[in-house]
């Protein structure tokens, strides 16, 4: 029997959309085996018009509506498969997109994947990190606490991760919300962070 969803590393999933991703940042993603730790991620919600979910249930967006702790992909520009993870109690409608991560483990099926050496471009944005986790439709609605995934806590002996905070990137609607956060320093980002006066 699968371990409760609250309990997956140390991550409440039925918790708002910002809050997980901001607790995700520094958690290491497994899939098969293959993955890093999470270096950046942006929050969506139902009420977010840049959301998914925003104009109700579809079938492309119906695993976001469903229990939280699961798996949402989806085909970004008809080219890059996306994984986001649900959040928020069932039928609401919220997901955490994972933007990047520190690539840890299976780097030659990464590299072998992206077709590129440079460990730093491994995962550095959301279509970079499904094609190196090998993500694709098949992998939607699965659970989090279940093969392939695995999902490991930061290492509590390790100083806090250091997480900065700013506004989405990619997107043209509520661009403004402040619902991208990332590992404060780390080379792995997709893009760095503004910072005043930049």
């Amino acid at each position: 029997m699968p371990r409760p969803l609250h309990r997956l590393a140390a991550i409440d999933f039925d918790a708002p959309s910002e809050v997980v991703a901001r607790a995700l940042i520094g958690v290491t993603v497994l899939v098969d085996g293959v993955g890093g730790r999470i270096v950046e991620t942006e929050a969506y919600d139902r009420d977010d018009p840049a959301s998914h979910t925003f104009g109700g249930p579809t079938l492309r967006n119906a695993a976001m509506f469903g229990p939280s702790g699961r798996v949402y992909v989806y085909r970004s520009y008809g080219i890059h498969w996306c994984l986001n993870f649900v959040c928020r109690e069932a039928g609401h409608g919220a997901g955490v997109l994972i933007r990047a991560l520190e690539p840890t483990a299976g780097l030659a099926t990464m590299r072998r994947r992206r077709g590129l050496e440079d460990l730093r471009l491994l995962c550095a944005g959301p279509g970079r990190v499904g094609q190196a986790l090998g993500i694709d439709a098949g992998f939607n609605g699965q659970a989090l606490d279940a093969p392939p995934f695995v999902l490991i806590a930061a290492p509590g002996e390790q100083p806090p991760v250091q997480v900065e905070v700013g506004p989405r990137i990619g997107i043209t609607k509520a661009a403004e919300v402040p619902w991208r956060f990332g590992e404060k320093g780390s080379r792995f980002l997709s893009k760095p962070f503004r910072t005043a006066g930049r």
